[in-house]
């Protein structure tokens, strides 16, 4: 006679028929992603180019707006880092996307759980429980530890930690992103602040030119060298420039007010001293797009991490397919009685295998497989928008400032003439020579081409700052999210 089977082989036995089994539920005929990845050859940054070669400087400082040379603005910059509630909304989802790893790896471990049951009952005279039970009321108690384990055969935890973490990188990368934007437009609106500030001045200083213009024009008249016509026109000259006045002052209060909000601190005046362009440096500029710059851009980092996240999902989708194997255990004591629960015939044990496996779901396996799939695409094509507006808006801030240097250029060969014009139009007039009108007319030239100087080199700043944004804002990769809890995984398989 052969001999019996061992535990062991019996234990075995299900576990090797629910793996024959395995291809009961089917993932025939769903289509898997289709969209592909754009890399830096496909967007036309080439190593090769010996422009972009050229263009290989190292990436911006994480405080790159430091290279201004302006105090005030680091100070504003840091407070808005430390103070905007919006960046702290994106740590929030950090730390929940954290917590979420950590509670996909947990689940992949041994488990153990403690029970404690007792119930006060009267046993049917009626059924199976034979007498004396049967009709009788009893206290039945159970004080039990169950474990179980559940071995990732199929790559299912496996799968399901990689899109957990995938989304917490994403959402890391997402806070730099934030904080990249955030310095950003604190830059950008001190900027603003500054040019408004001169612009100001111009106005006022537009405002006195007219105020003694009136006065020589009424000179003039009471000398009867000019007439009434002459006075009203440098009368209406001087409200005309005092709306200029407050229409820049609204515009100054209105930057300040943002500037306020940036920093968290809106109901107080967020600057100690007026910013001035002059004081400002320039930013290095770079002379192409760089080969690497798909690497610098927290944006796109958390797009790919978004891919790396769908990919698990995916993976996790297909996994569900496939056995569900656990190891089950209790030991502990059950009595009828509290009195013989803790007597040595109380005890109990069992282990064993629990295997589940999908015969027929109506689909919906198939379906929740089919929607994962499409998530990837969507993700993937997500990230491909965000690489090519990346490398459009390097372009385009590389394109601006070449163009502001050479409107620069231009600029002031007008302003210069504008000047001289004036000069020559005011000795004319002073002397009789020329009209008031043909005075006021070259007084508007050079004030129009003294604005558009402060303009220009806003713009040539603001282009830097721009292209620093665009350039990654100095954004440095962190390193991957660890577990704050690592277990010991299964070994995982998966098909």
């Amino acid at each position: 006679m052969s001999p019996s089977p061992t535990p062991r082989r019996g234990l075995l036995a299900p576990l090797a028929a629910a793996m024959l089994l395995a291809g009961c539920a089917s993932m025939q005929g769903v289509a898997p992603s289709t969209a592909q990845l754009r890399d830096a050859p496909s967007l036309g940054l080439n190593a090769a180019d010996p422009a972009q070669r050229a263009a290989e400087v190292a990436p911006l400082a994480p405080n790159w707006w430091h290279a201004l040379g302006d105090q005030q603005l680091d100070r504003l910059v840091e407070q808005a880092l430390a103070g905007n509630p919006n960046l702290r909304i994106a740590q929030a989802r950090v730390a929940k996307a954290m917590a979420a790893v950590d509670g996909v790896d947990s689940s992949s471990g041994p488990q153990l759980n403690g029970a404690f049951d007792a119930t006060h009952q009267r046993f049917t005279a009626k059924g199976m429980i034979p007498a004396p039970l049967a009709g009788s009321v009893q206290d039945t108690a159970t004080l039990q530890l169950n474990g179980s384990w559940e071995i990732d055969f199929f790559g299912r935890h496996r799968a399901a930690l990689d899109a957990a973490l995938g989304t917490a990188q994403a959402a890391q990368a997402e806070v730099a992103a934030a904080r990249t934007l955030l310095s950003t437009n604190v830059v950008r609106t001190y900027l603003q602040i500054a040019r408004l500030n001169e612009q100001a001045a111009l106005a006022r200083r537009a405002l006195t030119q007219r105020e003694a213009m009136l006065d020589l024009v009424q000179q003039r008249v009471r000398a009867g060298l000019d007439g009434n016509l002459e006075l009203r026109q440098s009368e209406g000259a001087v409200p005309d420039a005092r709306q200029q006045i407050e229409a820049v002052n609204e515009q100054l209060q209105l930057a300040r007010n943002a500037m306020a909000a940036l920093i968290g601190q809106p109901a107080k005046d967020p600057l100690t001293q007026a910013p001035q362009l002059a004081t400002l440096q320039p930013l290095r500029a770079a002379e192409a797009i760089p080969v690497d710059l798909l690497g610098r851009r927290a944006d796109i980092a958390a797009a790919r991490w978004r891919v790396e996240a769908a990919q698990g999902d995916v993976a996790n989708a297909r996994a569900q397919f496939y056995p569900n194997i656990n190891l089950v255990a209790y030991v502990g004591l059950s009595s009828i009685g509290l009195d013989e629960l803790f007597t040595s015939g109380a005890r109990q044990w069992g282990v064993g295998p629990a295997v589940r496996l999908p015969i027929f779901d109506g689909g919906r396996l198939r379906a929740n497989l089919r929607g994962r799939n499409a998530d990837l695409d969507a993700a993937i094509d997500s990230y491909n928008a965000a690489v090519i507006e990346a490398v459009h808006e390097v372009a385009d801030q590389l394109t601006s400032s070449r163009s502001v240097a050479l409107q620069r250029t231009q600029q002031q060969d007008s302003l210069r003439s504008a000047e001289a014009a004036y000069d020559i139009a005011e000795q004319r007039y002073r002397a009789g020579l020329s009209s008031h009108l043909q005075l006021l007319s070259a007084e508007s030239a050079v004030l129009a081409q003294r604005r558009l100087d402060v303009d220009l080199r806003t713009r040539a700043l603001l282009t830097q700052v721009n292209l620093a944004q665009a350039l990654g804002g100095g954004w440095q990769p962190e390193a991957k999210v660890a577990l704050s809890s690592p277990n010991t995984h299964a070994p995982s398989a998966r098909p």
